[in-house]
């Protein structure tokens, strides 16, 4: 299949494209930038300047490609205050998606994430829908993306085999700058490897690896209007995340009352606080997926969290 790709040289994405690749897929990403299109060349991608913003663009390749995989979100300006606009884009990138596969039954699968869906038990791919798809109901914001998740799965009436591939907060691996490599650099900011409260809540997670062989899968064979669950490890405590960190940098773990977290771990402390274990047992038998790559305590003491200094 010729498949466009948008996040293509992402942490996600760069994992994706060569899973992709790796299985006989023609490869085209979205760069909006030199160092992302010199990656994707690197990879064996094709690569299509532009962003998110240029929907022409967006709707030309879409209409060239047997299939999409969208994981572009504008993360910068998200993160700088503006995260509506931010999901606003994100749903014009998916309306034009849309229309450009309208009829064809090619496959467009967008990234979602299963945070918060069914706080204090554990969610799976059923719950989460039911949204507003204008995200003005529930305030706009990330329920806007919420909004859009449930305007793709709508696109299966319009003869498009859609489907939403939910990923957890820690998508985890050798070079990750996310979430988790967040939490080290704190601990080794503060001299104390912390936690919310008792530390039991807990997150999901998911080595980025097996990920991308699920957006895979979800290419090739995910029936149209799927929701999907990228999850490993359906729900690790935080207090166990905090001890094996507090454990490689030689550090006090210690608890962080709640009145204390946007203190300890900045805007980080909302996110970790939540109690949001997930399941994907209705992904793996739907699709036939089984993580190999190590769970996310496993990964974390192979060590590489600690050796890469810059988080």
């Amino acid at each position: 299949m010729r498949v466009f790709v948008t996040g293509a040289s992402g942490w996600i994405g760069s994992a994706v494209v060569p899973e992709l690749i790796g299985a006989g897929h023609e490869v085209s990403g979205l760069a909006r930038s030199d160092a992302s299109a010199a990656a994707l060349t690197a990879a064996g991608a094709q690569v299509h300047r532009g962003t998110l913003d240029d929907l022409d663009s967006l709707r030309t390749a879409a209409a060239a490609s047997d299939g999409v995989i969208h994981l572009a979100f504008k993360h910068d300006i998200a993160f700088s205050g503006d995260f509506q606009g931010a999901a606003d884009a994100d749903r014009r990138a998916v309306e034009t998606f849309g229309e450009a596969l309208a009829g064809s039954g090619r496959p467009l699968i967008i990234a979602s994430g299963t945070l918060g869906l069914a706080p204090g038990r554990v969610a799976n791919e059923q719950d989460g829908h039911g949204h507003d798809p204008a995200g003005a109901a529930l305030g706009g914001g990330p329920q806007t993306r919420r909004g859009t998740a449930e305007i793709t799965l709508a696109l299966a009436s319009r003869g498009v085999r859609s489907s939403v591939l939910r990923l957890p907060p820690t998508c985890h691996g050798d070079g990750d700058h996310g979430f988790l490599a967040t939490v080290v650099g704190i601990a080794r900011d503060k001299g104390v490897s912390g936690y919310i409260g008792d530390g039991s809540n807990r997150w999901p997670a998911v080595h980025r690896l097996d990920a991308a062989h699920l957006f895979r899968l979800a290419l090739e064979k995910a029936p149209a209007g799927s929701t999907l669950h990228a999850v490993a490890d359906e729900g690790v405590p935080i207090r166990a995340v905090a001890e094996v960190i507090g454990r490689h940098l030689d550090l006090p773990v210690v608890s962080v009352a709640p009145e204390d977290a946007a203190e300890h771990f900045s805007w980080l402390a909302g996110l970790l606080a939540v109690d949001s274990p997930a399941s994907s047992v209705l992904t793996r038998e739907l699709l036939g997926w089984l993580p190999t790559h190590p769970g996310l305590i496993d990964d974390l003491d192979k060590g590489h969290y600690f050796h890469n200094l810059s988080v």
